[in-house]
């Protein structure tokens, strides 16, 4: 969904107010007021801060350039206090927000798994009570019942799972896990930004796992490009209950996936990279053949050559 900032001075913003009246709906938090018309929901902070949002934000955001306090700043600037653009503000953890996390990318066996969830502000603090944080602080059996419950109340995700063929397809093609794991975390927002519509949406935060350089280096090669207000952050999960609901979510559907391909092999697959793994690589291999594991591992790592050593 397209998006646009502006920065305006307070006395704008009322008389803003005064034009949408016809048009205004509830605003969210340490909001002055939030409109909605044809072309964009337009919400205001007492920051001064004016999001747009909708099909056509540039159209509601040209009637009030001219009295803007300041240029939209671009992406390779770093701001007046020398931050990095891409630090999520701390107000965004209780706001209307996007979080993105992935699993599966340090297992040997199984896929990739990437989930976004858009979160409300009025939701953040039930979510909270439900017991949803950091995945990595949880047991698998805790994770898959918060997963259940996190679906339950409602809200709008997105889930990508890249499957070990294709996986292994692409690392042959000379992609690194890291631009696979960027075009996943884009190709589930921009789901998410189609899902949600003209909900209030106040930052994207990407759990991170690349610099913000780098990963909009992988995504322009496909022909995408960073979504506004998209912040990247380490170990989010931890602050941002979106991403915590996002890691959540991933990682149920890898172990749904590990079981999966467990069944379908007929031995149980352990997570990580360890010598456990080396074993069970061998097994596979004497029993089925190294062909088996194109569709259920990722090969290119160590662990298959490590494996020869229990053949």
């Amino acid at each position: 969904m397209p998006q646009n900032v502006q920065k305006l001075p307070l006395d704008t913003i009322k008389e803003m107010k005064v034009h949408y009246a016809d048009s205004l709906q509830s605003s969210p938090q340490g909001a002055l007021f939030r409109a909605k018309t044809p072309n964009a929901v337009i919400t205001a902070y007492k920051s001064g801060k004016v999001l747009y949002q909708g099909k056509s934000p540039d159209t509601e955001m040209k009637k009030w350039a001219g009295k803007s306090i300041e240029k939209p700043v671009s992406a390779a600037k770093k701001s007046s206090d020398g931050q990095s653009p891409f630090s999520p503000p701390v107000s965004l953890f209780s706001s209307n927000h996007i979080g993105t996390d992935e699993a599966g990318t340090g297992d040997y066996f199984g896929p990739i798994t990437v989930a976004a969830v858009y979160v409300e502000d009025h939701q953040i603090e039930e979510l909270k009570q439900l017991g949803i944080r950091d995945s990595k602080d949880l047991t698998d059996p805790i994770i898959r019942r918060l997963s259940k419950k996190v679906i339950a109340m409602g809200l709008p995700y997105s889930l990508l799972v890249l499957h070990n063929n294709k996986y292994n397809r692409l690392q042959n093609k000379g992609w690194s896990q890291g631009k696979m794991k960027a075009m996943l975390h884009q190709h589930t927002i921009n789901n998410l930004t189609k899902k949600i519509g003209q909900k209030p949406l106040d930052g994207i935060l990407i759990d991170q796992f690349c610099e913000p350089g780098i990963f909009k280096r992988h995504i322009s090669s496909e022909g995408e490009r960073l979504h506004n207000q998209t912040y990247f952050m380490t170990k989010a999960e931890s602050y941002s209950i979106a991403v915590a609901a996002a890691s959540i979510i991933a990682r149920t559907s890898f172990l749904n996936e590990m079981d999966k391909l467990s069944d379908k092999l007929g031995t149980v697959l352990p997570k990580g990279a360890s010598k456990k793994v080396d074993q069970t690589i061998a097994k596979i291999i004497r029993e089925k053949g190294s062909e088996a594991l194109n569709s259920c591992a990722k090969t290119h790592f160590a662990n298959t050559r490590k494996a020869n050593n229990y053949l």
